[in-house]
């Protein structure tokens, strides 16, 4: 089966409870991949052989067909997987992300910190700073976006998975985005595998408390998902995020992300975070979110136990959708015990 007609090559990673799998989306069905399984594997592999991933996944369609609507819905044996992952190592891959790069999104960080907040001149300065140097001339270097750690692997959640408000946060709230998926191949080179939907999942009160807790506010579970976009157009992408409570939506927002809408080019979000030696560990995979557009917490929404979240951008397959569950339990003591003392 050729490429020709497909449009971009879609992948999800799926398992049944014993094995793991990669499927190619060919709606309403899944063609499972009898050559890998893992994203990861098949990129490796393309990288080693110095062939595209489309390439070798077009030409691996000879497995089984699931139809789609019932793993999506999660009513079949199989379920969803984040698209990419470490499968082996959950540390090695890193979860990161570049704000400030939307109209949107320094709108809303501005408001959050308040106009006579000392932390909003520094939003909006690093937000024009974007602005003036984001997008250099061909081959030069242009000005560094603000960048910021989410965790590991261990934090990635698939659709229908929930995202969890932990007992010591203070609010979660969804922050509708396109994720960049990435591997550093045996010598050293980050390569681009793909693009998916992504809900970046922040909190946001503790945020506004003081900008300089915005590090620790982006430590919390997020989603991908469900499909991994190989080669995707990023110029302009349309989207829509809502938010549904008790099976009604109680807010919605028509949404721009990609280059277009950015004022940080790919190239120089990429340059500007793959530049750290220390990101490039051949056999590391890393998952970058973009930036949001807008936030639901800069209309006054505050999410609840049970909401649901729900993320589309054009052409990048079916809807991302989480719960949202938040930990009512009180936030505890974690002891730290030296080795010289046993633990009671």
């Amino acid at each position: 089966m050729s490429h020709a007609g497909w449009g971009a090559v879609r992948l999800v990673q799926l398992s049944d409870g014993s094995a793991r799998r990669v499927g190619l989306v060919d709606e309403p069905h899944i063609r499972l991949l009898t050559s890998a399984s893992s994203v990861y594997a098949l990129a490796l592999e393309a990288a080693d052989a110095r062939v595209s991933l489309t390439e070798i996944v077009t030409t691996d369609t000879a497995g089984e067909r699931l139809p789609y609507d019932s793993v999506y819905e999660g009513v079949s044996e199989w379920r969803l997987l984040p698209p990419i992952d470490h499968p082996d190592e959950p540390a090695r891959c890193l979860v990161s992300g570049t704000g400030l790069t939307h109209v949107g999104s320094a709108r809303d960080r501005d408001a959050m910190h308040g106009s006579d907040d000392d932390a909003a001149t520094d939003s909006m300065r690093m937000f024009r700073a974007g602005i003036e140097g984001g997008r250099p001339g061909p081959g030069t270097i242009g000005t560094a976006p603000e960048w910021f750690y989410k965790g590991t692997g261990r934090m990635l959640r698939a659709h229908g998975e929930p995202l969890v408000v932990p007992a010591y946060a203070e609010d979660g709230g969804e922050e509708a985005e396109i994720a960049g998926i990435y591997v550093i191949d045996r010598v050293g080179r980050p390569r681009r595998i793909g693009m998916a939907a992504g809900n970046e999942f922040s909190d946001h009160v503790y945020e506004r408390r003081n900008y300089l807790h915005l590090a620790a506010s982006k430590l919390r579970t997020c989603a991908l998902g469900p499909e991994l976009v190989v080669d995707p157009d990023f110029g302009s992408v349309a989207g829509e995020v809502w938010i549904e409570r008790d099976g009604v939506r109680i807010w919605a927002k028509h949404i721009t992300s990609g280059e277009a809408a950015m004022c940080h080019s790919l190239e120089n979000v990429e340059h500007h975070h793959f530049k750290y030696e220390a990101h490039r560990a051949p056999g590391d995979v890393h998952v970058h979110f973009f930036g949001a557009p807008t936030l639901s917490y800069g209309d006054g929404i505050v999410l609840r136990d049970g909401d649901a979240v729900a993320i589309a951008f054009e052409g990048f397959g079916r809807v991302l959708r989480n719960v949202v569950r938040v930990d009512g339990s009180a936030d505890t003591l974690v002891r730290v015990l030296p080795l010289t003392r046993a633990p009671s």
